[in-house]
């Protein structure tokens, strides 16, 4: 499998030739089910997208690390997607979903690593926190909930527009966010974009902003680690990140992501997985 993807490749099709490639797993969530998607075999690596995303903000990347050897198991998070809303629409009702899932999905081949972007970093922390027996290891990408001060954020109406005018204002809305490229912002983003948020349900920012990040961080005790893209708009100077992370766990690798922005494993997916291969193969450490 590869994950490039061709300048006239149709989105929607490339998205179907993926999914189809996938075994998918239904557990419970709420008054529904959680929606999973499984590539390949070997060591699992859990992958949770973004808020206002799907499994789909992972489609630079999950080919090439399936191929690498690893189970990649790509999640709908609750409230977003094919995914239900959660029991209750906090963090403690996420993780139980989230626990949920992987316990069935997994057994006793628990616990296992982590990688979550923006909120699904978040989500994860909390799933550490909350179900220590299902995590190994958390590798937080571009993460809000730090306290720390936020970026210019630059979004525009979408709706009710049509054509050019509606691909400059999508475009605008990913530049301003997502992607820090124009040549970035391509048909694969743009498809995406709208189908995405259209399912998102779940109320997030009060699930991240200010802190709720940090004031979970002490409480996991498995190692964390992080990837920045080195032009992440809502979150920027990765250096203030790092800063914030060592204060709770001096030993975190921290990776930056030159010329990506917030949406680093899409905009520059091989520097990512390398990066990401390189946390994740380093030799193991205890936190106290």
């Amino acid at each position: 499998m590869s994950e490039a993807i061709g300048e006239d490749a149709d989105p929607a099709e490339v998205l179907a030739a993926l999914e189809a490639r996938a075994r998918r797993v239904d557990t419970p969530c709420g008054e529904g089910t959680m929606a999973w998607r499984i590539w390949g075999e070997g060591e699992p690596l859990v992958l949770a997208h973004g808020a206002q995303g799907s499994w789909t903000h992972w489609v630079r990347n999950i080919a090439r690390l399936a191929a690498s050897g690893r189970m990649v198991i790509a999640a709908d998070l609750p409230g977003h997607g094919d995914s239900a809303m959660p029991e209750t629409p906090d963090h403690a009702g996420i993780s139980k979903a989230l626990a949920t899932g992987l316990r069935a999905i997994l057994g006793e081949r628990l616990p296992v690593d982590l990688c979550g972007f923006s909120f699904g970093g978040v989500a994860f922390a909390y799933l550490a926190a909350l179900h220590p027996d299902v995590a190994r290891h958390l590798v937080l990408i571009g993460c809000g909930g730090l306290d720390t001060p936020k970026g210019q954020i630059h979004l525009g109406r979408v709706g009710g527009l049509a054509g050019e005018e509606r691909i400059a204002a999508m475009t605008a809305n990913l530049l301003g966010l997502m992607l820090h490229h124009r040549e970035s912002v391509d048909a694969m983003a743009l498809h995406q974009l709208m189908p995405n948020a259209r399912k998102a349900r779940l109320n997030v920012p009060d699930l991240v902003v200010p802190d709720r990040l940090v004031q979970i961080l002490p409480e996991v005790r498995v190692p964390v680690d992080a990837i920045w893209g080195e032009l992440d708009r809502p979150h920027p100077h990765p250096a203030l990140q790092e800063a914030v992370l060592r204060r709770i766990q001096p030993e975190t690798q921290f990776r930056v992501i030159a010329d990506a922005g917030h949406w680093a494993m899409y905009e520059r997916p091989e520097a990512f997985e390398r990066a990401l291969g390189e946390i994740l193969n380093a030799p193991p450490r205890t936190v106290g």
